[in-house]
């Protein structure tokens, strides 16, 4: 999701992968969509920059050089890209320039500010040591094409891109503590978990444990999942990590952390304490039971019922189109999951109840989520392995009262990635999300945070607090709702509009 020319509309760029040399049958690249902005969309990737063919793989969206456009960098297996925005519906590929190829098996990415200097730096997450040269057949009958699991192939270190500020960035993987060859990763989640200014990372790992990066101030980072608690599961066993996400589900103020992993493992759902420990709730929270039998790739937190709760998106899929024959039970193509948060950390499984788009089987992979009609309430994106794309238009949960908070930096970093916000109620509640890039599975959803405020009430008005990257905190009063309010950053409310709340139901 990007607002590539700031219209205020969310526009679609889909990776794309391309043809093995030997059976091409054609040309593939990604795909610019722009929105209408009357719930249709028109392709523009012709001329766009973007018509570029690689292995594509993940993205991640976010303003490097704070000109005020946003970019965006597709991970690659045979070198990654960083597309420049020049506006006008026109990208370049700096990548060369930026130096951040970020050459292997890269997969997720996310930017974000770890030094706290006001510019966007960039993490590459990579999976494992592959190519076709080295590929291995484990098929079971010698005929039928079949991968390894990753447990036949080395790791391969993340890359960590310190940017100069000159459009180009240098390579800190070493010096920050990074480097690490044992990791199979592919999820990455931004929080702020020990709640002290800085940023840290969470990289999920594959068969491997998980890494939670603790910032340390200075350009460094300690690797501590094993002692918060977020390395293995509750068995003592490294899972099958793939997408992540951070997000405060339970009211606490704090950044929890939700994990998609393999069939008969469950989503992982860790809740911060709040004294640098996790604790695992997937099974008293109520969604290990239901996402036991399905593979998640993508996994995130939003409130789609704007109740004030953040609630839980899976969109599953197998990675054998022949796993049935070997367990019947077990499909190539599954359902997605949704779980609405109830309150005092429990979770329904609703997945059967919100309309019979959700249930439709697909081959799940890449996921995220957008306000496309600018309608309040958040729809979802669904990418399917060998399929089409799914859109799929949330009707009816803007019954519910909601705000909608755009960050815009001016020491910090242009898109304010990195920001907290938090949304008080005079009832005494409190609803709180950061401004990320990355998360679910090599994916972006949009940058602007939407807050659900719950039953709609007259005279109603929210206290929004938002603390910048760089530290600088302000607090704005008597804010109404079903609003689109844009902050920047030492001037307070510089714009707001007000949000159609359209109705969709059928009578």
């Amino acid at each position: 999701m990007i607002d590539y020319d700031n219209d205020g509309w969310q526009d679609v760029v889909f990776v794309q992968s391309k043809d093995w040399p030997e059976h091409k049958v054609g040309r593939t690249t990604a795909a610019l969509y722009h929105n209408n902005q009357d719930g249709t969309f028109k392709d523009v990737t012709h001329g766009s920059g973007l018509d570029v063919e690689m292995y594509g793989l993940g993205c991640a969206v976010g303003d490097y050089d704070n000109d005020g456009r946003d970019d965006i960098y597709i991970t690659a297996l045979d070198g990654s890209h960083l597309f420049h925005n020049l506006g006008e519906g026109k990208f370049t590929d700096a990548t060369a320039k930026a130096g951040v190829s970020s050459a292997g098996f890269a997969t997720g990415a996310a930017w974000f500010d770890f030094d706290n200097d006001g510019k966007l730096d960039l993490f590459v997450s990579h999976y494992v040591d592959w190519s076709v040269a080295t590929d291995q057949n484990c098929s079971l009958d010698g005929k039928h094409k079949s991968y390894c699991t990753p447990e036949a192939y080395k790791g391969q270190s993340g890359s960590l891109f310190h940017n100069l500020g000159n459009g180009a960035f240098e390579d800190v993987t070493k010096k920050a503590g990074l480097a690490d060859a044992s990791s199979k990763s592919l999820g990455i989640a931004l929080l702020d978990f020990d709640e002290d200014g800085w940023m840290d990372l969470f990289v999920a790992n594959d068969t491997q444990p998980n890494k939670l990066y603790r910032n340390n101030h200075n350009g460094t980072f300690t690797e501590s999942s094993f002692s918060a608690g977020v390395a293995f599961s509750d068995a003592g066993k490294p899972r099958a990590g793939m997408g992540a996400d951070a997000g405060d589900y339970n009211g606490s103020g704090r950044q929890s952390l939700l994990i998609g992993n393999f069939t008969n493992e469950s989503l992982a759902l860790y809740s911060n304490d709040g004294s640098g420990l996790f604790t695992d709730m997937s099974a008293t929270s109520g969604i290990s039971a239901p996402s036991a039998s399905s593979l998640t790739f993508s996994a995130f937190f939003f409130d789609y019922d704007l109740d004030g709760l953040l609630d839980i998106f899976a969109a599953n899929g197998h990675v054998a189109d022949d796993v049935s024959v070997t367990q019947p039970t077990v499909k190539y193509a599954e359902p997605s999951l949704l779980f609405r948060n109830r309150g005092a950390g429990h979770f329904e499984d609703v997945s059967m109840k919100v309309g019979p788009a959700l249930r439709q089987a697909v081959v799940g992979r890449g996921a995220a989520y957008l306000d496309f009609d600018n309608d309040g309430d958040l729809d979802l994106l669904i990418t399917a392995s060998g399929g089409p794309a799914r859109l799929l238009r949330n009707d009816n949960g803007n019954q519910n009262d909601m705000l909608r908070v755009k960050t815009v930096g001016v020491r910090s970093n242009r898109d304010g990635i990195g920001a907290k916000v938090s949304v008080r109620m005079t009832n005494g509640s409190r609803m709180s999300a950061m401004v990320k890039s990355g998360s679910s599975y090599l994916s972006q959803s949009e940058l602007p945070l939407t807050f659900g405020l719950g039953k709609p009430l007259d005279g109603k008005v929210v206290t929004v607090d938002i603390i910048w990257p760089r530290g600088k905190r302000e607090t704005i009063t008597g804010v109404k709702p079903n609003q689109e309010i844009t902050l920047k950053e030492g001037s307070g409310v510089v714009s707001s509009k007000p949000i159609i709340l359209v109705s969709h139901e059928k009578h």
